[in-house]
């Protein structure tokens, strides 16, 4: 008889989908936890639920520093496993480096989340970790910004994790690896494409995920609702977006619609392999990468987060890579191009973008249906006037 639980944790990066980091923490555990505790961040707060949930396999817990080192100097852990940047556990003030031992309470807004089986204590370079990380240390990088802004001193060790008492306001989202991974194999699907997005789905993007769906058999769309920029669209309203255009735009028995708890790092091409070992872990084939996945600013040239891509060894990461070019509306075709495919002047194009919707918004100007769903547009201008009155 076939093993359909070995079936679904299997073709996870670095070996089998990591399944045992999510505990339950009963009351007397967690009066226990109270007394020796650390606080952290929305950051960390990411990371550690998607240790627990098995996203982030092959890790079981936060980054010791031979892993720590080996992922700065080189994208792999010590045993050779690609990783592209370190995932930390910095030290509070509140404790002693010599007073962090045992199991160490995980306290997010005061509080207990879950907790750390300390094996290590060790300080770090936190600007020489944003160079390696963000290829810059330019403090306006949200990214370094962040990085810098943590101590030093960072824990090592198993981490676990009560994803119950989490704060989650998409509980009904909320799949975890191990959730969409059945709910693919039950519709028998062989073949998934996971769409990343911090941003409303506009035109290019649909363009891109339905394009995509003509080579699978499904897609999987993730948006991350993580802590993002303070200009970014919240994460409340792009879930209404997204619903209504998969309601209204998308056949139902093609998409999986699931939230992405990490925190957005902006590290351009490094965090782009991080999404998609995620996406891999969480069941998907395939993974699209646009022309500047995950970045922000400057700081990263045009396709450099696809041309990461050519520097990893075969077999390193085992889910296909769907490179896209930028995408636009060209006015002569009467539809969505990219210079692969239409051969008129760039004055008949209308580029789309998060950033020139945010931009639009934040003047009052609704985007013309060529750039985003009128219902789309319509959720989008209602939030903006609220936020104004």
């Amino acid at each position: 008889m076939e093993d359909n639980n070995s079936n679904i944790t299997s073709n996870a990066h670095g070996g089998r989908l990591i399944l045992s980091q999510s505990a339950i923490l009963d009351d007397i555990q967690i009066r226990q936890l109270e007394r020796h505790k650390i606080s952290i961040s929305r950051r960390v707060l990411s990371d550690l639920e998607l240790i627990a949930n098995g996203g982030l396999s092959p890790l079981n817990g936060f980054m010791d520093e031979r892993d720590y080192k080996n992922v700065l100097k080189n994208m792999h852990l010590e045993n050779g496993t690609l990783f592209p940047f370190p995932i930390t556990l910095p030290l509070d003030n509140k404790i002693k480096p010599d007073d962090a031992s045992g199991e160490l309470g995980l306290s997010f807004n005061d509080k207990i989340v879950g907790y750390v089986d300390v094996e290590a204590v060790f300080d770090r370079d936190v600007r020489k970790e944003a160079e390696i990380v963000y290829q810059t240390d330019d403090e306006k990088h949200p990214g370094v910004a962040m990085t810098l802004n943590e101590n030093q001193t960072v824990i090592s060790g198993k981490a676990y994790a009560d994803l119950s008492i989490f704060p989650n306001n998409f509980k009904e989202y909320s799949l975890t690896p191990y959730q969409t991974r059945e709910i693919f194999y039950n519709r028998g699907w062989k073949s998934i494409v996971g769409f990343q997005t911090r941003n409303p789905i506009h035109r290019a993007h649909e363009h891109l995920i339905k394009c995509a769906l003509e080579i699978v058999d499904g897609a999987f769309i993730h948006p991350l609702i993580g802590g993002t920029k303070a200009d970014d669209i919240p994460a409340d309203v792009r879930m209404r977006c997204y619903e209504v255009l998969l309601k209204e735009y998308f056949p139902k028995d093609k998409v999986v619609l699931g939230v992405f708890p990490a925190t957005m790092r902006y590290a351009g091409p490094k965090e782009a392999i991080f999404h998609a070992i995620v996406r891999k872990n969480y069941g998907c084939t395939h993974f699209i990468i646009g022309r500047d996945h995950a970045g922000v600013g400057k700081y990263y040239g045009p396709f450099d987060a696809q041309k990461i891509f050519d520097k990893i060894r075969p077999g390193e990461l085992d889910i296909n890579i769907l490179k896209f070019d930028d995408i636009f509306y060209c006015k002569k075709c009467e539809s969505m191009a990219s210079i692969k495919t239409c051969p008129h002047n760039p004055e008949d194009h209308i580029s789309l973008s998060g950033t020139r919707m945010r931009e639009m918004l934040s003047r009052g100007i609704v985007p013309d249906k060529v750039i985003t769903r009128p219902e789309v547009a319509q959720i989008l201008i209602e939030s903006m006037m609220n936020k104004k009155s």
